[in-house]
């Protein structure tokens, strides 16, 4: 059963080995969403394991042989695979490839100065767009299974009611964060729809995708932000060197002043798999609690259900 998650009343039916359906999914976090919604009627394969950049990985020889057999391919879009997007549209003239998150509704979006014509894609860092996007998921796995619909959908109301619950906790926990502390300070900027949804600063080193380069003048400015405005706590990502980070936080320290690494967040890739934090539930809990916990709100150390790690 899916860590975090309810089991589904109604069970898919059983099929014969042929009928099942044969996914690859881009990210971890669509994979998560389509291997629950899909449960025993087939089989996902996630191209991006833990740890994993998207905006800079490049399908090998066994992902393109994977994706040139499956059935449905699903990718985020919004140019999150920037270095797939040719190969992934040049295979939908072949296969059924969806873009889940390009369904969204641009009004949701947020630009940025450094992506000009572009939206950010990191629209997973916020649950509520994101039960959207896993509507898309669903839409796409019905499409290929119709005479699956009705299982499908039970099980993505199930899916996307514990996303709801994750929005709850979040908007409840982070409004405990003090006034003057509610400054997120990460590697890159992939926390802005998460900033939005729960009135956080975000101030990242390096832009919307990791492949933009962090200047000094940029980690000079940041530096005097953290001085001027006594921020304590900066997060490192899974995905990202933490080079950048530890060149800020000698910089606040040779003003002076005491900056700590207030915790290490999931970005663009979930947790190891088999774990609460390999799912997309366990990466949004553990990262709302790990940020609310760090920048003195009030948070239980073991998450929404207590089903995160324990610290240490």
């Amino acid at each position: 059963m899916h860590a975090g998650l309810a089991a589904v009343a109604m069970p898919a039916p059983a099929l014969r080995a042929a009928d099942t359906l044969d996914v690859v999914a881009t990210t971890g976090m669509i994979a998560d969403a389509a291997r629950y919604i899909l449960g025993d009627a087939g089989s996902v394969r996630a191209l991006m394991g833990p740890g994993v950049d998207p905006h800079s990985f490049r399908q090998t020889r066994s992902d393109i042989v994977a994706m040139t057999r499956a059935d449905l391919i699903l990718w985020h879009g919004l140019y999150l695979e920037a270095q797939m997007e040719e190969f992934l549209l040049n295979l939908a003239r072949s296969r059924k490839v969806v873009a889940v998150a390009e369904a969204l509704d641009r009004e949701r979006l947020l630009g940025h100065a450094d992506y000009d014509g572009r939206f950010d894609p990191h629209v997973w860092m916020a649950p509520a767009i994101w039960t959207e996007v896993v509507a898309a998921i669903a839409d796409a796995l019905q499409s290929a299974r119709p005479d699956l619909a009705p299982t499908f959908e039970a099980r993505t109301q199930d899916y996307r009611a514990t996303v709801a619950r994750l929005h709850d906790y979040a908007q409840s926990v982070l409004a405990t964060v003090p006034e003057s502390a509610r400054v997120l300070v990460t590697a890159h900027d992939a926390f802005s729809y998460f900033g939005r949804a729960y009135g956080l600063e975000v101030l990242g080193i390096q832009g919307i995708s990791t492949e933009s380069e962090a200047g000094l003048n940029r980690i000079r400015q940041l530096v005097d932000i953290l001085v001027e405005r006594g921020i304590g706590a900066v997060f490192v990502e899974t995905s990202v060197s933490d080079r950048n980070m530890r060149a800020l936080i000698e910089g606040a320290a040779a003003s002076s002043h005491e900056v700590r690494i207030g915790g290490e967040l999931y970005s663009d890739a979930m947790g190891e798999p088999g774990t609460y934090e390999g799912t997309y539930p366990g990466m949004i809990d553990h990262n709302v609690t790990t940020i609310t916990r760090a920048l003195g709100g009030d948070a239980p150390e073991r998450g929404m259900d207590g089903n995160l790690a324990a610290a240490g």
